[in-house]
């Protein structure tokens, strides 16, 4: 059927091509060379004609000037084809072709003419009537094809015909009765011809338009026959479908109840269609979990004739319960009215099993994850109490005039206890990356201070190695550009330290420079050491968590692991990436790009952490230090002891509050946990009920940003997290005291 439909197809476009105006000067053209030697036999024939009756020279003559004619028309007609293909317009050639055949009737004419005069007058007229005829016919057969050509030979022959009557009648002085004869019966042959013109032209038309219209009608009962066997066979895949799915199908009439159902729904459910049909699915398929809100709402979707989605419980012919996904699609009729409902249930019980024991997992996993916060947390806390401690002591011994032997010990003591809380530190970023409770906070702030402050942490470590640390630094460096500077130090610190660890001899460079990344520059700093390189099946790795190059670096370097999956990450979080390049024993160099834009904002400037306070600065105040653990009770004493101010402690959070009322501190530092009343509660209940307000800063092992917050949503004004360096605790305070002052003096 398709073969048939492409056959009309290419007859109907064949027959438009042929007549249009292109494809008929083409049949114009063809049939005119088609029948050239036709044409010459006839002109042949009147050429012997007047080569018998007059002479030989007379009848080559006439045979000359009509083949001449002929031949211009013939050989504009050859071309025809080919310069169509070439692309010349139709009506050029339609232009040129009508020359021509005015040529090719200018040659039949002379000849005729020739007849006409040579032959004695009785014997030529019908002679040439009949020459003149035969030309009109063949002009009026053209008619069709290319009517301006067959005009232009009907009007030439016209013509002719009518000058030589006249030539007759006023020339060579022609009988006037016998030149009304001759007149009269060229009317006659003219008249005559007029039905085969009519014939011509309107026969010709309604012939091209009945044989168009049986090639449409072809075509549309082809395409009709298509269409229906188009349907059949859809009709076929379609039942096919249904009776082949394994999803239940069920069709309702317009009352919802059961038309049929498929192989499936009986394998699903047990029903057979002779149990089920004429009843409503509720009568078979639902049961006590059935949800009443879904049937209700596929019960109005049948009503109204509108798709529904939903999911319910059905049950199987023994009661068993099952779940199902159930699309609910309306069939209308060709009027538009709600023929009957598919419905197509799918079996989700699987599913659903899977979705709860996901949920089921979820919950472990939040639970786990809590559990994980929880002991985190915790263990911070537990850590950095003794931690708080035995740094803070530490330095207190390393300010103390001890021996050189003894000065060891504690510097020891200082660099243990740092490698220690470091590793804490990295545990704990990372765990923050890790849930994503990490974030960058950008500032405008001085970039060459930054580098500096960073430079001058990590010299003394370089220095201990006998390493020397050098840095190079582009004269385009922006002044101040837009980022987080305190996980800038972060990574610095991390990866200068880390070339510094792995470095026995020669140096560590640290190159700083800017790359154009869009509009903005973007900064790129190099770190390259001379120290024992990474393997090249082992440099990507030293990015991941708790990974070393191997474990013999572990033993022998030490180190969490973590610094530089730390720091990559912190760098891709702030627009870049830390890219690492090595050669085992020669040495590693790694990239660190972060997009820093440069601004023209004021910048935060760095402020030197050595210097500390005026003293006078504490001059009068009172210091109210609330801490359950003695040791840190007494080295927050030790640490304030040189100051002009009154430090007082309490055990915990009722005693704080109590204290506070009694004595109005300006500064109380708060520790978070505490027994009776912990920090957050004690700080609520000042801030609420008491007049007195203290500048409360948080002094805990809580290192946790959640800890934080939770600080300040309960009133606190400033957060230390232990342990607490003496320039730290000092700048807290001061900072504490000019606050209150502030506020006083607005009241």
């Amino acid at each position: 059927m398709a073969a048939e439909i492409h056959e009309l197809n290419r007859a109907l476009e064949a027959f438009d091509r042929r007549n249009t105006p292109a494809g008929l000067l083409v049949r114009y053209a063809r049939g005119r060379l088609r029948y050239f030697f036709s044409r010459q036999a006839l002109t042949l024939f009147g050429a012997m004609v007047l080569a018998f009756s007059v002479s030989l020279q007379t009848g080559l003559l006439a045979m000359s000037v009509a083949a001449v004619g002929e031949l211009i028309d013939s050989y504009l007609l050859r071309g025809v084809e080919k310069q169509l293909n070439r692309g010349v317009p139709v009506q050029d050639l339609l232009r040129k072709t009508a020359v021509s055949a005015f040529a090719q009737a200018l040659g039949l004419s002379a000849f005729v003419a020739i007849l006409w005069l040579a032959i004695p007058r009785e014997a030529a007229l019908l002679l040439c009537l009949a020459y003149m005829g035969a030309g009109a016919v063949n002009a009026i057969m053209a008619l069709a094809y290319h009517r301006t050509a067959a005009y232009t030979r009907l009007v030439v022959y016209g013509v002719t015909v009518t000058l030589l009557f006249v030539a007759d009648f006023y020339v060579l002085h022609y009988q006037r009765e016998q030149f009304f004869y001759n007149i009269a019966a060229t009317l006659m042959v003219a008249y005559t011809m007029l039905p085969f013109v009519s014939y011509v032209t309107t026969g010709r038309l309604r012939d091209l338009r009945q044989q168009r219209r049986q090639i449409e009608q072809g075509l549309a009962l082809a395409k009709a026959n298509a269409s229906l066997l188009e349907r059949q066979r859809e009709g076929r895949r379609l039942s096919s479908i249904a009776e082949n799915a394994d999803d239940s199908i069920i069709m309702l009439d317009a009352d919802a109840h059961t038309l049929w159902v498929n192989p499936a729904f009986t394998r699903k459910t047990g029903y057979k269609l002779s149990e089920v049909v004429g009843k409503h699915p509720t009568d078979y398929l639902h049961g006590p979990r059935s949800d009443p809100a879904i049937l209700n709402l596929f019960n109005e979707a049948v009503r109204t004739g509108v798709p529904a989605h939903g999911e319910n419980v059905n049950y199987t012919k023994i009661g068993a319960p099952f779940w199902v996904e159930t699309n609910l699609s309306p069939v209308f009729d060709e009027h538009g009215n709600l023929e009957m409902a598919i419905s197509v249930d799918r079996d989700i019980t699987l599913k659903k099993q899977r979705e709860t024991e996901l949920a089921e997992a979820k919950r472990a996993a939040e639970q786990g994850e809590r559990a994980k916060t929880a002991f985190l947390a915790t263990m911070s806390h537990e850590i950095r109490t003794p931690m708080n401690g035995i740094i803070g002591m530490s330095d207190l011994l390393n300010e103390a005039n001890l021996n050189k032997e003894d000065a060891l010990y504690v510097q020891t003591i200082r660099h243990s206890s740092e490698a220690l809380l470091t590793i804490i530190n990295d545990i704990l970023d990372f765990s923050k990356l890790q849930d994503g409770h990490l974030k960058i906070s950008s500032i405008a702030f001085e970039l060459q201070p930054c580098l500096d402050e960073v430079m001058n942490l990590m010299r003394p470590q370089a220095h201990a190695k006998g390493i020397a640390l050098k840095a190079d630094i582009a004269d385009n460096l922006p002044r101040t550009v837009w980022g987080d500077d305190g996980r800038l130090r972060q990574i610095l610190v991390n990866v200068i330290g880390n070339a510094i660890k792995f470095t026995e001899s020669g140096d560590v460079h640290v190159h700083v420079g800017t790359v154009e990344e869009g509009p903005d520059h973007g900064l790129e700093i190099a770190v390259t050491d001379t120290g024992i390189g990474i393997p090249p099946d082992r440099i990507e790795t030293v990015f991941d968590q708790f990974a070393q190059a191997d474990a013999a670096t572990t033993r022998r370097f030490g180190g969490t692991g973590l610094g530089l999956a730390i720091s990559r990450q912190l760098a891709r979080m702030m627009g870049g990436d830390v890219i690492a390049t090595s050669s085992l024993g020669v040495g590693s160099c790694f990239v660190i790009q972060v997009d820093f834009p440069e601004v023209n904002l004021p910048a935060k400037r760095a402020v030197n952490p050595d210097v500390l306070p005026e003293p006078e600065v504490f001059d009068g105040a009172t210091v109210l230090l609330a801490e359950d653990n003695r040791t840190n009770r007494f080295l927050v004493q030790k640490l304030l002891k040189d100051l002009p101010l009154t430090l007082v402690t309490a055990v915990n959070g009722k005693e704080a509050v109590d204290m506070v009322e009694e004595l109005r501190p300006d500064v109380v530092l708060m520790d978070m946990s505490m027994p009776v009343m912990d920090g957050l509660d004690a700080t609520r209940f000042i801030r609420n009920r008491m007049a007195a307000q203290p500048h409360i800063i948080a002094l805990t092992a809580n290192a946790y940003r959640s800890d934080r917050q939770a600080c300040m949503e309960a009133g606190m004004n400033g957060f230390l997290p232990k342990p607490v360096r003496r320039a730290e605790l000092l700048k807290a305070v001061a900072k504490g005291l000019e606050s209150r002052k502030l506020s006083t003096s607005a009241r």
